[in-house]
């Protein structure tokens, strides 16, 4: 007799299978944007498809380094990005702790605009913003790079950081305070480390989210170039009209591959500091 297959066996055998094809999908292209980066530019459209080179090279990424400005590019994204998390967390974290530990009217109408201005296009605002920084002279500067940087990290980073608070419990910062603390020194000696994790967390989504920034720097900037632009600024070869398409997989896979490599060592944190701070309080 063929024995029996129970329900529970075919339903993680189908969920395993709906995973490897989403795997795949996902896997793949980043995969053939590595590939088409290590193969020499006069193999690229060989036939039939090669999934490996018979040469692989590194050719594309050392021309991008001689000829593209990589290494100051890759400098500016490190200025701009880096110090956009860290003056957005401090003004986050104070942000969140006075939502979260003082109530009032006008408290709630500020977290409501707050909340609103997530749902707001970049391109709707983009023509008073760019207006403005000509105006004030912040236009093509690091200053006004980073301002907007940590303008679009400060509500996502605000809504986490308020909902870990509102799950910590308020007789913690009293017991302090009982104990001589002051508000500064409850805050940070008492608070701040419990919200490690969270801090952790948006810090990484944020350095995925500025990395990934397209617009702001495409818009707001002409002379400073960050690594997300930079595939718009690639140097052409002999033929003028023909796409590099081995310079341009080279500089995408540099784009994201300090993504991936942030992704697959922290995806955990990721998923319970977002889970967390979007489900608690």
């Amino acid at each position: 007799m063929v024995p029996k297959v129970s329900n529970h066996l075919l339903l993680q055998c189908f969920k395993w299978f709906l995973a490897a094809i989403v795997a795949f999908l996902i896997l793949f292209p980043l995969w053939w944007i590595f590939t088409s980066s290590i193969t020499p530019s006069g193999q690229l459209f060989s036939n039939p498809i090669k999934y490996w080179p018979a040469h692989p090279t590194l050719e594309s990424y050392s021309y991008l380094i001689e000829n593209a400005a990589l290494i100051p590019k890759i400098w500016n994204t490190v200025i701009i990005v880096g110090l956009s998390i860290l003056i957005g967390m401090i003004l986050s974290v104070m942000a969140a702790f006075s939502f979260a530990r003082f109530r009032n009217k006008g408290l709630s109408i500020a977290v409501a605009f707050l909340l609103a201005s997530m749902l707001i296009p970049d391109v709707v605002t983009a023509r008073p913003l760019y207006d403005f920084l000509r105006y004030v002279q912040l236009y093509d500067t690091y200053t006004g790079l980073i301002i907007l940087y940590t303008s679009g990290i400060l509500p996502f980073t605000i809504l986490i950081l308020q909902n870990f608070l509102n799950d910590i419990p308020v007789s913690i910062e009293e017991s302090a305070s009982i104990d001589g603390c002051g508000f500064l020194q409850s805050m940070f000696y008492v608070t701040l480390p419990l919200l490690r994790p969270a801090i952790a967390t948006v810090c990484i989504v944020n350095f995925i989210t500025c990395l990934n920034n397209f617009f702001t720097p495409l818009f707001y900037s002409n002379g400073i170039s960050v690594l997300s632009t930079a595939i718009t600024q690639l140097p052409l070869r002999d033929n003028m009209y023909a796409v590099p398409w081995d310079l341009v997989s080279a500089m995408g896979f540099i784009i994201i591959l300090p993504i991936i490599i942030f992704v697959a060592i922290f995806q955990r944190q990721i998923m319970e500091g977002i889970m967390a701070g979007g489900v608690k309080g």
